[in-house]
C-alpha cells in the first residue's frame, strides 16, 4: 500500500520476492550488474540482516570499491535453507533500508554444478564463482604416462602431444623476472588440474548458453590441499582461454594459510612475492583480478595485497558478519550466546571438514567457567572464534535440518532490538576490512 509522507510517497508491504523485484524495477541501480575490473569486495550475510550495517561501512570506508552485498556460497545456502532468490532479495531490502543508491553486484559463490548455476542464474545473480576444486588431483611425485593418458582429453579438445608442443620453449615475462616452463612442470600441472579445466569449461559453457542477462565469471581453486604454483596458474589460464572462457577474477590456492575468521598464518614476505607474480600472470593473460577468498580478518596483509595487485583485486568476506552478530549476543544476550557456543562446539568435528580451520576444542573453555562479562572474549579468541564461525548450520537450523532453529529466531529478535549497536559494530568491523583497499585511505 502507499501513503503520503514528507516529501514523497511511503510504500508499505511484505518483504516478498515480488516486492523486491518491484524495488529493483523502480530503482534500477539496485539491480545487480557485472563488476568487471573494478576493485570490489563481497560481504556475504548468513542471516540476511547485515546489509544496512555493511552499507554504512562502504559509505565511510569503501571509496572506489564496488560492493557485493548479495554473496553466498551454494554450500551455505543449502545448510541454511536459503534460496538464491532470498539471498538477493534480503540484500535488496537492506540497501533500500539504508538508502544505498549506487551500483551493486551479486555473487553466486563456490558453485560446483550446473544445477547450482541454474538456481542462481534464475534468481538474477550476475557474478558466478565457478569452483572445480573437487576435480583437482593431489599428486605425489611426477605423474606417469598412464596418469596423463587418463585425462579427459576429449573434453579438453586436446592430446598430450599437442599440449606438450604448445608449451615447448615457452616463457612468461613477470616484470622483474622471466618464468620458464619445463616439460615436467607442465605434465604435473596437467595431471593435477586437467580434470578441473574440463569441468569448469563445461560449467562456463552451460552458464553462457542459458544466461539472458549480463553475467561474469570468477574461477576459484582456493579450497584445495596444494598451493597453486605460478606454472599451474599459467596452465589454467592458457587452457581456459584456449577453450573460449573469459573471466574477471581468479582465486588460486595461496601460500600460507587463509583460515576462516582469523588473520593470515604464514610468511608475509613470501605471500607478497607470490601475489606480485600471480598478479603479473593475471595481467599477461587478462587482465583479470586476483581474488582473495577467506579474506575476512586478514588485517596484517591487506596493505601488501593492495601493493602487490595494484587494486586489481576482489576481497571476499562472509562468516565474519555472522561473528559480529554473535558479538552482539555475547554483549546483550548472554544466555543465548552460551547456547550458540555449546551447539557450535558440539558440531565442530563435523562442520570443520568443509573449511580451512585449525581450532582445537581442548583449547576452548567450558562455557560454565566464563563469566558474562568475558563472553565477548570468546568471539575474539582464535580457537573459539573459528568454532563459532563454522558452527552456524547447527546453530541456525533444527537438528533435522527442516527449518530455522529457536536460536535463529532468538538471534534475529535480538538484532532487531539492538539494531543500532549491530549496525554500528558492522560499520566498524567491515570498514576495517575495506579501508586498506579504499581510494581514500581512512585508517
Amino acid at each position: 500500500m502507499a501513503s503520503e509522507g514528507d516529501g514523497g510517497t511511503i510504500l508499505e508491504g511484505p518483504l516478498s520476492a515480488k516486492n523486491a523485484a518491484m524495488v529493483r524495477a523502480k530503482m534500477p541501480v539496485l539491480k545487480p550488474r557485472p563488476i568487471g575490473l573494478l576493485a570490489s569486495a563481497g560481504v556475504g550475510d548468513r542471516l540476511g540482516l547485515a546489509t544496512a550495517g555493511q552499507v554504512r561501512a562502504f559509505r565511510k570506508s569503501g571509496s572506489g570499491i564496488m560492493p557485493v552485498f548479495a554473496q553466498q556460497s551454494a554450500r551455505e545456502m543449502d545448510r541454511l535453507g536459503r534460496t538464491p532468490q532470498r539471498v538477493l532479495d534480503d540484500a535488496t531490502f537492506g540497501c533500500l533500508q539504508a538508502g544505498w543508491d549506487r551500483p551493486v553486484g551479486a555473487d553466486a559463490d563456490h558453485l560446483k554444478s550446473t544445477d547450482e548455476v541454474d538456481r542462481c542464474l534464475d534468481a538474477g545473480f550476475t557474478s558466478f564463482t565457478l569452483d572445480p576444486g573437487d576435480h583437482v588431483r593431489h599428486l605425489e611425485g611426477e605423474p606417469s604416462d598412464a596418469q596423463l593418458a587418463e585425462l579427459p582429453w576429449g573434453e579438453l579438445e586436446d592430446t598430450a602431444d599437442a599440449m606438450m608442443r604448445r608449451y615447448a620453449g615457452r616463457s612468461i615475462d613477470l616484470g622483474d623476472s622471466v618464468l620458464r616452463i619445463p616439460e615436467g612442470d607442465i605434465r604435473f600441472a596437467a595431471a593435477k588440474y586437467g580434470p578441473a579445466v574440463a569441468h569448469v569449461v563445461s560449467m562456463y559453457r552451460h552458464l553462457m548458453g542459458r544466461a539472458k542477462h549480463p553475467v561474469e565469471v570468477e574461477v576459484s581453486v582456493d579450497e584445495t590441499d596444494d598451493v597453486t604454483t605460478l606454472i599451474e596458474h599459467v596452465y589454467l589460464a592458457t587452457e581456459m582461454k584456449r577453450l573460449g572462457m573469459e573471466w574477471v577474477s581468479f582465486a588460486p590456492r595461496y601460500v600460507g594459510r587463509f583460515e576462516k575468521g582469523v588473520d593470515y598464518i604464514g610468511d608475509r614476505d613470501e605471500l607478497y612475492r607470490s601475489l606480485v607474480q600471480h598478479s603479473n600472470i593475471a595481467r599477461a593473460f587478462g587482465p583479470y583480478k586476483i581474488s582473495l577468498h577467506s579474506g575476512s580478518d586478514k588485517f596484517s596483509i591487506y596493505d601488501l595485497v593492495v601493493e602487490a595487485t595494484g587494486r586489481l583485486v576482489h576481497l571476499k568476506t562472509s562468516g565474519t558478519n555472522y561473528l559480529v552478530a554473535l558479538d552482539i549476543a555475547a554483549q546483550f544476550a548472554p544466555e543465548l550466546f552460551r547456547e550458540v557456543y555449546e551447539v557450535s562446539r558440539e558440531a565442530y568435528r563435523g562442520a570443520r571438514s568443509s573449511y580451512h580451520v585449525s581450532a582445537q576444542l581442548d583449547r576452548t573453555p567450558d562455557i560454565g567457567e566464563v563469566p558474562d562479562e568475558r563472553l565477548p572474549d570468546l568471539v575474539a579468541s582464535f580457537d573459539s572464534r573459528q568454532i563459532l564461525h563454522v558452527g552456524y548450520g547447527a546453530v541456525l537450523r533444527t537438528e533435522d535440518g527442516t527449518g530455522p532453529s529457536s536460536a535463529d529466531a532468538a538471534l534475529r529478535e535480538l538484532l532487531e532490538t539492538r539494531v543500532d549497536e549491530y549496525e554500528s559494530l558492522l560499520e566498524s568491523h567491515i570498514g576495517r576490512h575495506l579501508a586498506p583497499f579504499s581510494l581514500m585511505e581512512t585508517r
